[in-house]
């Protein structure tokens, strides 16, 4: 258990009074930063740091886009924990337990691309998490270091904490933009790309909560120190929400690159009633699925993509033999189109259809021809909106259909 909660929910980590934040590990990294603020970029390049909210994109990338942004005065950061995704509940726990790291790399981040406006976009419903976050942001706004990295930047930083929608579909960048604007979270065409024009036309930057909190402990020990945590090619930690019928769940920080058998198995303490594992979905149900054969694949975002699936969010939901998988699949799809915003009418009434059909056919009232039309939405829904709802709502179907057709095929009419 040495390899549980190293660094972002490790016990250190943990702490809602600023001076013990400071007088433990806090600080340091964000002392380095005002230091050498053009050596920020270069390291989180070196370290390897990627989008841990579900993307796996390159960190340094985006920050790079707004860094670049030289004309605009005002640039924004939004730090997103809309986090509404069944399943996920990493950000929650980061939000509550561990404000400090938060803010500390969110101040990293504007020392290092020039952003003066800082937004904690929290969903509403985790109340502790905004109430914690507000206390803490109060104690930084009096702290000195929050002095030095305005007089670095050159103008008032500026912090707010704006409750989300409460919608699924706010958790998309260009709708949390809308949100902050304070409209409906309507998504985006893009181009043009936040980094280019997002909150009131200026340069905006999203990232992950979890993507954040890393940034104070890179920037104190080092790309090298990073890359250890990780195990092969794979590099840092990743916080693993795990539910489902498994003996432990919860939130476990490990690795990045453990094996989905040492999650289930060791942390999670291997299957209910002693069943056998039969799938998980990866990431959350946006996603695809992983069955017996993929218990060794290593949870880091390349292995699992070579399984055709994704690792997400971090998200794992563990099914066990004897759960019917068309049953979830209609579970997970129901939400998507309760959760779809209506802008675009292939994702509205796409989702609607492939829920309507997917439990007709699990109360055994569908025929084959109910099952082919399932098949064909797979085939002319995916990019047909402005966000990824309708693809994800696509992936988990066309995921079950590909390893667990003969259950759907069972349950029709005869």
């Amino acid at each position: 258990m040495k390899q549980l909660n190293q660094v972002l929910l490790h016990q250190d980590s943990k702490v809602l009074n600023l001076e013990t934040w400071l007088e433990t590990i806090g600080g340091k990294g964000l002392q380095n930063a005002l230091d050498a603020p053009e050596a920020i970029i270069p390291l989180i390049k070196e370290s390897g740091l990627r989008g841990l909210g579900g993307s796996g994109f390159p960190t340094y990338f985006k920050w790079n886009a707004i860094a670049e942004q030289v004309n605009s005065r005002e640039k924004y950061l939004i730090c997103n924990g809309n986090e509404d995704e069944p399943g996920t509940f990493k950000d929650r726990l980061l939000l509550e337990e561990t404000p400090h790291q938060l803010i500390e790399g969110a101040m990293i981040v504007a020392i290092a691309t020039n952003v003066n406006r800082i937004v904690f976009y929290i969903n509403p419903d985790l109340t502790q998490a905004i109430e914690n976050m507000q206390k803490a942001v109060k104690q930084w706004e009096e702290c000195e270091l929050y002095f030095k990295v305005s007089d670095k930047i050159q103008q008032p930083l500026e912090f707010s904490i704006l409750s989300t929608s409460g919608h699924y579909i706010g958790g998309e960048e260009t709708a949390a933009i809308e949100t902050v604007e304070k409209k409906f979270p309507f998504p985006r065409r893009k181009p043009p790309f936040p980094a280019e024009k997002g909150v009131h036309g200026c340069p905006t930057l999203i990232n992950n909560v979890e993507t954040i909190c890393n940034v104070s402990h890179i920037l104190r020990n080092g790309a090298d120190w990073y890359h250890d945590l990780g195990i092969g090619d794979a590099y840092g930690t990743k916080i693993y929400s795990l539910s489902g019928d498994i003996l432990s769940p919860g939130t476990y920080e490990l690795p990045m690159g453990i094996s989905l058998s040492e999650l289930i198995n060791t942390y999670g303490g291997g299957m209910l009633l002693n069943k056998k594992f039969k799938a998980v979905f990866t990431g959350g149900p946006s996603n695809t699925l992983l069955t017996p054969k993929d218990l060794d694949v290593s949870l880091d975002f390349d292995s699992v993509t070579e399984r055709r699936s994704s690792l997400g969010t971090g998200a794992m939901i563990v099914v066990s033999e004897g759960t019917g998988i068309v049953k979830r699949v209609a579970e997970y799809v129901n939400f998507f189109a309760h959760s779809s915003c209506g802008q675009c009418p292939p994702c509205k009434s796409g989702t609607y259809y492939i829920a309507m059909l997917l439990n007709k056919i699990d109360t055994g009232q569908a025929r084959k021809s109910d099952l082919r039309a399932l098949e064909n939405l797979c085939d002319i829904l995916p990019g047909s909106g402005r966000c990824a709802l309708i693809n994800g709502a696509v992936k988990v179907l066309e995921s079950s259909l590909y390893h667990f057709k003969d259950e759907y095929e069972q349950a029709l009419k005869k």
